[in-house]
């Protein structure tokens, strides 16, 4: 598995707006072959403060998620919420190291 967190700090004003975006992206996204799960997950101390947890089946899934359409509307669409630009973290994963999970 090829594991993506996304750390995204969205304007104050557009928490509500970006919130549906990414649930709209994500309702999609797991629908992909390759994304064993794909989680929205939003800070409780800070609303504006969002994790996007991305699980790939391999490396190369991840290129072809940002090849899909669901990705270029949500990019589009959030590109003028964010408060900072996203960044990320690229983690291998160790355990369950059963390919069949998700």
């Amino acid at each position: 598995m090829f594991i993506v967190h996304v750390f995204v700090h969205v304007n104050p004003e557009d928490v509500e707006a970006f919130k549906q975006a990414s649930l709209a992206n994500a309702r999609n996204s797991v629908k992909e072959p390759g994304i064993a799960r794909f989680d929205v997950l939003q800070q409780q101390d800070d609303p504006s403060r969002f994790v996007l947890v991305e699980v790939y089946r391999t490396p190369e899934d991840a290129g072809e998620h940002k090849k899909t359409a669901h990705y270029a509307v949500w990019r589009d669409t959030v590109a003028g919420m964010m408060a900072e630009p996203r960044t990320s973290i690229k983690f291998d994963n160790v355990f369950p190291d059963d390919p069949g999970w998700g």
